[in-house]
């Protein structure tokens, strides 16, 4: 299958829904560079899931500047000298930043990220990754990471609708909308070729995919 005309691809979804593995697999599979989150590089991450009020301001924005210094990085590198994979949105940061910041942070939040926004790449290709909460919060426990073990499926509830809301409207790049409840295209080869032979074939700018039970 042919997708060239994806030169930059983003997978996205809320925690737990599978967006950095299914981000490596597709670069693994047409031979792209692999573009992550590096959550584990965030000191205040842990202290987050145990107290938001308190590490809110300074878990949001480290992550966005680790993002502004990936993408900056990747465009000083030429972005379209090789296809790339990666699992966030810069746009998609402020979800987050409502959700957890107190007004006169998330004042100061938005004028560092729309400093930073305006200059950042848009990509060929977006994929939204949709599943339930308490799919979500099976998956987290599942996995078993540790600074995760504090995150309630009250706060997957208002994420999950927090992105349904940003995604409805969102219309900067080609949208594939993907439900990831019974899809497993990491692991499954017949499940993968499905979704990237949807993928090869995208016409519209938003479309769905979903895979039965």
């Amino acid at each position: 299958m042919n997708l060239d005309k994806y030169r930059y691809i983003v997978v996205e979804g809320p925690i737990g829904v599978g967006k950095t593995s299914l981000a490596r697999r597709i670069a693994e599979g047409i031979g792209a560079q692999a573009m992550l989150e590096q959550p584990a590089e965030n000191p205040f991450l842990e202290r987050f899931y145990r107290d938001s009020a308190r590490y809110a301001l300074p878990t949001q924005m480290f992550f966005l500047f680790q993002r502004m210094n990936q993408l900056r990085d990747l465009t000083q590198t030429d972005l379209f000298s090789a296809p790339v994979v990666s699992d966030f949105l810069l746009a998609k940061d402020p979800i987050f930043a409502a959700l957890t910041l107190a007004d006169d942070e998330l004042n100061l939040y938005h004028q560092l990220f729309e400093h930073f926004n305006q200059n950042s790449p848009r990509p060929d290709l977006v994929i939204y990754l949709q599943a339930a909460p308490a799919t979500l919060a099976e998956r987290i426990k599942r996995r078993g990471v540790p600074s995760e073990a504090g995150i309630s499926e009250t706060y997957l509830e208002r994420l999950c609708e927090s992105y349904s809301r940003f995604f409805y409207h969102y219309d900067s790049s080609p949208l594939l909308i993907v439900n990831a409840e019974h899809l497993n295209a990491v692991d499954n080869e017949e499940d993968f070729a499905l979704l990237m032979t949807h993928i090869a074939n995208m016409r519209g700018k938003r479309e769905f995919f979903s895979r039965g039970e």
